[in-house]
């Protein structure tokens, strides 16, 4: 299934809002009794350490990625490389052991998923708005996203 290559920021977009979306509601959960100004600031500092040193630059390499492909029409999930997935894929089985194991106090989850939660929110919302800024930029829309 192929798509306008537009449309896979929009894709990209979605997919990144949900995963931060779902990691910070489990954050926001876990600071039930833990709400303090440090831990706040924690969660910021992880937020920021995140959406600078690893988002914000994941958002731009894939943006230019996508919209420099030749073809018009893409394969749906190339919204991201191999390397990318296998990077999702990783934080995905490490977040969900890190949690099942209980290893970490419901304050570490608090603080560190809040904070990650919001960068990868973050980049979702910056796919989705490349998205829309490429559209303005063609000035058209794909009438048939879907072939």
């Amino acid at each position: 299934m192929k798509i306008n290559k537009k449309h896979l920021l929009l894709l990209a977009g979605i997919i990144w809002a949900i995963a931060g979306f779902n990691i910070l509601r489990i954050g926001i959960l876990s600071y039930r009794g833990n709400v303090t100004l440090l831990n706040l600031f924690l969660s910021c500092v992880i937020f920021t350490a995140f959406w600078f040193l690893v988002f914000d630059k994941l958002v731009r390499k894939h943006t230019f990625r996508i919209l420099n492909y030749q073809e018009e029409k893409q394969f749906f999930l190339k919204f991201f490389d191999i390397k990318s997935f296998c990077i999702m894929a990783f934080m995905m089985t490490f977040g969900i052991g890190l949690r099942v194991s209980g290893l970490c106090p419901d304050l570490f989850i608090a603080v560190f998923y809040t904070g990650l939660g919001t960068a990868l929110f973050l980049a979702g919302a910056s796919f989705a708005c490349n998205y829309f800024q490429a559209l303005r930029t063609c000035g058209e829309d794909d009438p048939d996203p879907v072939s």
